[in-house]
């Protein structure tokens, strides 16, 4: 008779790529509230990158209220969690994929860039705010090709574009995207 291997704890298993970005997402969502500062998040960062085992990616969130961050990034992809902020300050960040888009969202370049892909993720609800802001830094967002978007926002010595303002189909999600651009980009397109 084959004897089967011990079980062996969450805490030991290996995480995956994803659940190291989900970690580092609630860290971001973290120091975007304030609950820790922009030299803690970078050193957290790297530890969750680097993380082998649930365990190490676990004790990153573990001071953090469920919801900011405390819940562990990878519990929190299982149970379809998006993230209301996206910040990136000397580094960068990519929201893409099937991801759950909340009704409201800030994303925040500073020095950085981002990519908020649209295309492939689940929305929320019927129409989704997008508060858009690139100081010396640039983002790109990425709109299905049926939605009605609207953008509304400024560069001042910026860019912010409006390519893809436009009428949507029946029944496809409503986006609307407005913030400011300094010194900075945001362009929005079309998905295809």
């Amino acid at each position: 008779m084959t004897e089967l291997p011990a079980r062996v704890r969450r805490e030991e298993l290996r995480p995956s790529d994803r659940d190291r970005e989900q970690v580092a997402e609630a860290l971001r969502e973290a120091a975007a509230e304030g609950r820790i500062d922009f030299a803690e998040l970078d050193t957290r960062i790297s530890a969750a990158y680097g993380a082998k085992r649930y365990a190490e990616l676990d004790a990153l969130t573990r001071d953090l209220p469920a919801g900011a961050g405390g819940d562990s990034g990878a519990s929190a992809a299982r149970a379809g969690w998006g993230s209301r902020w996206a910040v990136a300050v000397f580094g960068g960040f990519a929201r893409k994929g099937a991801w759950a888009v909340p009704r409201s969202m800030t994303a925040l370049c500073v020095w950085g860039g981002g990519v908020i892909d649209l295309s492939e993720a689940r929305f929320t609800g019927a129409e989704t705010r997008i508060r858009a802001y690139a100081f010396w830094g640039g983002m790109k967002i990425v709109v299905p090709a049926d939605a009605e978007v609207y953008v509304n926002g400024v560069g001042l010595l910026g860019l912010f574009g409006r390519k893809a303002s436009g009428p949507g189909v029946a029944g496809a999600p409503r986006i609307r995207v407005r913030g400011l651009a300094m010194w900075g980009g945001v362009t929005t397109k079309r998905a295809g």
